[in-house]
């Protein structure tokens, strides 16, 4: 390790331990910033808020497969593929083109 290496490396310790110590400290002591967070009993840091928070939005939003039909009965992804007879699409020269309607494999739910 070169010796620029082993000065930041020490810097580094010393901000780590003085942070612990502000954040373990029974004393509550004010941070200047914007919102002067409160640093002590029933300190929360921000960046576990933050992550709550995101966990709690991919739970609600996020299907569990995602780019595939889930069903929303069963949570299956497998689905018979069937012509929707009362959807004509488009008609051309007679034929006609239907729409496709999905069919859970597992339950019969239509997708």
């Amino acid at each position: 390790m070169s010796e620029f290496e082993a000065k930041v490396l020490n810097l580094l310790e010393e901000i780590n331990a003085k942070l612990n110590r502000l954040l373990s400290s029974k004393d509550v002591t004010t941070v200047p910033s914007i919102t002067s967070p409160t640093v002590g009993e029933g300190y929360v840091k921000p960046s576990a808020v933050v992550e709550k928070q995101e966990e709690e939005e991919k739970a609600i939003e996020k299907p569990p497969v995602e780019g595939r039909r889930v069903c929303p009965e069963c949570g299956g992804t497998s689905f018979n593929t069937v012509e929707d007879r009362e959807n004509v699409l488009h008609q051309m020269g007679g034929v006609k083109i239907y729409a496709k309607k999905y069919i859970c494999r597992k339950c019969g739910k239509e997708v």
